[in-house]
């Protein structure tokens, strides 16, 4: 199958069956969204947003959040992975946030990337999600199903993969095919038993393809 054939059927498929797709992470500001974001890095969405009801309940803004003490940001978010790293990235975050941006969270992917804690994944999340640019931001479900579907090619890191996508996802799809992959990888395209014989688009993937003819 042609690779063009591949996208095609892709986002016929999703656009017909997932045309409201959206993160899972619970979130009323791009301030919270980032926090979010930074938090769920080796983490589940369910996790996050359980530790985050409490956390914005205190720390509703940037600004509360840069005057907080490390060691007090740490025991909200101790329940998620590497608690001590991502406490100490919040407030780097907070504390730039609110003296170099105003505490206006840029939309720029560049700048994002300036905040502590916020790498390209994280910058590619809150400017499509928040700003609705077409960038692609590729996490562990949306590298290993890009590969597995094939829709990406020998793509050795999320950035090779990130460059493939973004050449082939129409610019007013980009936002929503980070989601559909996500969510696919996540309740479908499971890492270690994907449940090809319930997927939509299974007569679409290379992956497939492969179990069928062997």
């Amino acid at each position: 199958m042609k690779q063009v054939d591949r996208y095609k059927g892709i986002i016929n498929y999703f656009t017909k069956h997932k045309p409201l797709a959206e993160t899972e992470l619970v979130y009323r500001s791009p301030y919270e969204l980032m926090v979010a974001v930074i938090l769920s890095a080796q983490c589940t969405d369910k996790r996050v947003n359980i530790t985050t009801q409490p956390f914005f309940k205190k720390y509703p803004t940037a600004e509360k959040l840069s005057k907080a003490a490390i060691d007090d940001i740490f025991v909200l978010i101790k329940s998620c992975s590497y608690p001590n790293n991502k406490a100490r990235n919040l407030s780097g975050m907070a504390k730039m946030l609110v003296k170099d941006f105003k505490s206006i969270v840029p939309s720029d992917v560049d700048k994002l990337q300036k905040l502590p804690g916020v790498g390209r994944k994280t910058a590619n999340v809150i400017a499509s999600v928040v700003f609705n640019k077409p960038v692609m931001a590729v996490d562990t479900h949306v590298f290993r199903v890009s590969e597995r579907i094939g829709l990406t090619i020998n793509a050795s890191n999320p950035l090779q993969s990130e460059k493939q996508l973004v050449q082939h996802f129409p610019l007013d799809k980009m936002a929503l095919a980070h989601h559909w992959l996500i969510l696919h990888g996540r309740y479908v395209c499971t890492a270690r038993k994907p449940k090809c014989n319930e997927c939509g688009i299974n007569e679409f993937c290379k992956y497939y393809t492969k179990l069928t003819f062997k």
